[in-house]
Order: structure tokens, then C-alpha cells, then sequence
């Protein structure tokens, strides 16, 4: 049997092409996801972002899921958020091929049930390993069939329906594509809309000529942030690969934190739905939840991932989510992730008033952070272990494990440390009153991790 533990990961398949991923193994996993899904749908959206491999390997999966006598929509070139969308809208079982920010040799699929749900491990995706492990079963009856559906305009309308801009004064925005998928929603989402978009990189190119498309790394946002100050915009926004996730840099080309969108679509939010309750995961700001008290709602704090923030949104009712990693989860999406919706939230709120953005995102932004500082090591789990023994005897620290190991120190400071799914990594997060706090927190962390 095939050991595909190396390439199914906790929320999706992800792989190097040719290598760990090809179109027969993907034909399987096409048929293995059929089975799981064929008892609540008859019929499978399946759309590919832009790089070289994924229409292959999007009609491979296709003819898996048609070899079980499903029938398949596809939606072709498409932004993780828009495959969301139709199977939100369709309500029907979904499949996104896209490695996300990954290099161009890397591809993968994103899954979801029917209504944008969310298929993780515990969710259908062990299943659908053990499956193709095991050898898929043939299928005796007829071939389902494959259509074609452009729903990137009904996407956008969608999108423009939940943030009103009618009112907003005119902006314009630096848009940095990264030569992924917001160089093919921008201009449709954005089209009517009170916004002088200046495009950098739309360009479909799945080798990523530019940079890479990760904006969670501040080398590859340098050039919007120059685009920004060179053209005197009102803000920039830059969307990683597959365009579902967008980051925020204000009029001077400073980057506002995660936290701090979130905390403001949050209060956004909370003016449409009083009481309302909202889901932070564990490393975002202090910040956040303070804000959230402040203006009515209810902020639950979960675990780092879109499984645990969809499940708890699920639970509670919640009206909005978001993560450090600029992740952001509307109820009105079907409890999906959507960086263009925040991305329309923070126009909105920006072109209400007449300040810039830097004024308007400082309320929201109350306390220094280190950022993800990653850390190579032999053994995890006695690193981990030594941080908290060190910490366990501090007087006045806080300690839980939720999810890795968070510390909290009189005064306000904080960190989390949790080990990397994937690689011999420790992943560190650091907030605190200043820079200088969490610079001297940071260093002292990082002594007993790297030893």
C-alpha cells in the first residue's frame, strides 16, 4: 500500500509534483472523495487556480469523482474563496486545486463538503487517505458527467451585496496579485466600485516571475509597499496565491497586523449584529478580544486553524472569525474564509470617514508583536518542555496548552510556542506592551529553544 501520510496534511493534500503528486494517484483521491461525499450530494464544483499543473490535475480528479457516477461542475480558473462561494451557493461538495503560496512545483487540493464545509482529518480527509491507501473500489454503474459554469460574476455580486460602498468617497488602492488568482477576481469584484485600482503583478503565472505569493513574509510585500508611497494611494492590499487570504498596508506602506483587521471588521460586524460573537484564534492581539468586550460581543479564542475556527463558529452562532495569519471567516460566507470580503470591509470603513488609514487602524492596534519567528530543532517536544518548565516557576505566569504552549506574564505580555505540523520547526509568537518588551521576552525564548 501506498504511504501517503508525507503528502496529506491536517486540512488538505499538498506535494511536489511529478514526485509525491501526479494525475493517476490524484485520479484516485478524486474517487475516494466521490465515496465520502456521494450520500449527501450527487454532483462535485471542482475549480484550479493558475499554475501549469493544475488543470491536469483537476480533470484527473474529475474523472475519479465521475468514475463513482457523480456528475461534476466545473468552475475552472478560480480563487480558493470562489470555490467556497459555489459550493456555499450550489451547496454542493467542493475541490480547489492550489498549493496556495507554496512554489510553483508544489500543487495541491482543498476540500469541502457541501456548504463550503470543512474537510480535515477528523473530517473525511483520513478517510479519504485510507481509502486510496487501501485500493478505491470500481464502481459497476454509469459515468457521471463533467459541465462547465463561469460563477466568477455572481462571486463578486455576492460579495458587493455584504459591504455597502455606495457611500464611501473615492480611494485608490495598490493591489499586489503576486501573479496568483486576485489578478483574476480584483478587476470583476472591484468593477462599479468607487476604487482606482492600481494593479501590480495580475499577471497569471504560476512561477511567480515577481515574488513569492506569500505576503505573510515582509520581503515579498516591498514592492506594494514602495507602489504605495510612489503613487500617494490611500492603502495597498496584497492576496497570497490563492487569493484567500489579503493583507492590509496603510497610505504610508506600514503593514497593519491581522489583529487589527480583524478586530475592525469585527466591530463592523457587531454594529449589523449586537451581542454578536466573535472567534480569534490564540495568537492573535490581546487586542482583539479587548475590543470585541468593548463593543458588545462575545470573542471565543480556539485553536490556530480553519477547522477549529469553522467548528467553533458552527457552535456558537459566530458572526466572524479571523487568525494572525490573516485568515478571515464570515457567517454570511457559510463560515468560509474570504480575504476580498475583509479586504471590501476595510474600504468601506476607510472611505466613511476622512482620515487615512493609518489613523483609522491605530484604535485597533494597541500592543507590539514579534511576528512568526521559526526555529529549527532536534526534539520539539524537550524544547517545549524546557521553556515551560522555565516559565512554570515564574511568579504570576499564566499556563495553558491549548494549542502549543501560551504563557502569560504579569503586566500583559505573552507568548505562544507550538511545534510545526510538518517540519522539525518550534513557531513562536511574542506580544507585549512595546517593542522593547517584546524584543527582551523574544530573546529569552528563543535561549531556551535554540539552547
Amino acid at each position: 500500500m501506498p504511504d501517503l501520510s508525507g503528502i496529506v496534511k491536517a486540512y488538505d493534500i499538498r506535494g511536489v509534483v511529478g514526485e509525491q503528486l501526479d494525475e493517476a494517484l490524484v485520479r484516485d483521491f478524486g474517487a475516494a472523495f466521490a465515496l465520502l461525499v456521494k450520500t449527501e450530494a450527487p454532483t462535485v464544483v471542482i475549480g484550479h487556480d493558475m499554475r501549469d499543473s493544475s488543470p491536469g490535475l483537476s480533470a484527473a480528479f474529475a474523472e475519479g469523482v465521475t468514475s463513482q457516477g457523480l456528475d461534476v461542475v466545473s468552475i475552472g480558473l478560480c480563487s480558493t474563496d470562489e470555490l467556497y462561494f459555489a459550493s456555499g451557493s450550489l451547496n454542493l461538495p467542493g475541490a480547489m486545486f492550489t498549493a496556495s503560496h507554496n512554489p510553483a512545483k508544489y500543487n495541491g487540493i482543498k476540500m469541502c463538503r457541501s456548504g463550503a464545509a470543512p474537510v480535515g482529518q477528523d473530517t473525511g480527509l483520513t478517510e479519504i487517505r485510507d481509502t486510496v491507501e487501501q485500493g478505491v473500489p470500481v464502481f459497476e454503474g454509469s459515468r457521471g458527467s463533467v459541465t462547465e459554469r463561469d460563477v466568477l460574476g455572481e462571486y463578486a455580486g455576492y460579495l458587493r451585496s455584504l459591504v455597502d460602498l455606495s457611500g464611501s468617497r473615492p480611494l485608490k488602492v495598490v493591489v499586489d496579485a503576486g501573479n496568483g488568482m486576485g489578478g483574476h477576481t480584483v478587476p470583476t469584484v472591484f468593477a462599479g466600485l468607487p476604487v482606482e485600482v492600481v494593479p501590480m503583478y495580475f499577471e497569471l503565472d504560476g512561477t511567480f516571475p515577481n515574488h513569492e505569493a506569500n505576503p505573510l513574509d515582509p520581503r515579498n510585500i516591498v514592492d506594494l509597499q514602495a507602489k504605495v508611497r510612489e503613487t500617494g494611494a490611500d492603502a495597498g492590499l496584497a492576496f497570497d496565491g490563492d487569493a484567500d487570504r489579503c493583507f492590509v498596508v496603510d497610505e504610508r506602506g506600514e503593514p497593519v497586523s491581522p489583529s487589527a483587521i480583524t478586530a475592525l471588521v469585527a466591530v463592523r460586524e457587531l454594529v449589523k449584529e449586537p451581542g454578536g460573537t466573535i472567534i480569534h484564534n490564540l495568537i492573535t492581539s490581546t487586542g482583539v478580544p479587548e475590543i470585541v468586550a468593548e463593543h458588545g460581543g462575545k470573542p471565543v479564542r480556539t485553536r490556530v486553524g480553519h477547522s477549529f475556527i469553522k467548528a467553533e463558529m458552527a457552535r456558537t452562532g459566530a458572526i466572524f472569525g479571523g487568525e494572525h495569519s490573516a485568515h478571515y471567516y464570515f457567517r454570511d460566507f457559510w463560515r468560509a474564509d474570504t480575504g476580498m470580503l475583509a479586504a471590501l470591509h476595510v474600504l468601506a470603513a476607510l472611505g466613511e470617514q476622512d482620515g487615512p488609514l493609518s489613523a483609522l487602524t491605530q484604535d485597533f492596534s494597541r500592543y507590539a508583536a514579534s511576528g512568526e519567528i521559526n526555529s529549527t530543532v532536534d526534539d520539539q517536544v524537550a524544547r517545549m518542555l524546557a521553556v515551560k518548565d522555565a516559565y512554570a516557576g515564574k511568579s504570576g505566569a499564566q499556563i495553558d496548552e491549548l494549542d502549543g504552549l501560551t504563557v502569560r506574564l504579569p503586566g500583559g505580555a505573552w507568548f505562544n510556542l507550538r511545534p510545526s505540523n510538518t517540519e522539525p520547526l518550534l513557531r513562536l509568537n511574542v506580544e507585549a506592551a512595546d517593542r522593547t518588551a517584546v524584543q527582551a521576552l523574544t530573546d529569552d525564548v528563543l535561549a531556551l529553544v535554540r539552547g
